[in-house]
């Protein structure tokens, strides 16, 4: 089992947080008078709560030592780290990643405070701006290699 995850290498996976479920179902709590209520027909109010719900389910962004894979409430694509330029940071800290055709791609769910995991999971190819993290932790572990404590 250890050799599997070794092989993998490491794997983050940045998404929204499941406690948005209870803000989804205190909505559907709110929607349910209206829906079936007198007025006939406004039980397509439920629509709300279930997109919701598919939006926090779906999107993610998940970095590996191939690349990342976004994926969002319609759609998602596979990019590996050969592709990647550099990474871009919005206004409000969002992360986008800059392809090499100057293309950036929107990372959902990743901020600046994600970039020393991005980095440790490229194993080295995405820089850490904020200086966290020091040479031998972002090397790849050798396989047989002693865990130090």
């Amino acid at each position: 089992m250890a050799d599997k995850e070794q092989d993998e290498g490491r794997k983050a996976i940045f998404r929204i947080p499941r406690t948005s479920f209870m803000a989804i179902a205190l909505l559907t709590i709110c929607v349910t008078p209206i829906a079936l209520g007198e007025i006939p027909y406004l039980q397509w109010l439920y629509i709300f709560p279930i997109a919701l719900a598919v939006f926090v389910i779906r999107t993610r962004t998940i970095a590996t030592r191939e690349g990342l894979a976004t994926r969002t409430m319609f759609g998602h694509r596979d990019v590996p780290w050969s592709a990647l330029k550099g990474l871009a940071i919005t206004k409000k800290s969002r992360v986008q990643a800059v392809l090499k055709d100057d293309t950036k791609l929107p990372l959902p769910t990743v901020r600046t405070r994600h970039l020393p995991v991005l980095s440790l999971v490229s194993e080295g190819l995405v820089a850490d701006p904020s200086g966290q993290l020091a040479a031998e932790d972002i090397k790849p572990g050798k396989p047989g290699a002693p865990a130090s404590e």
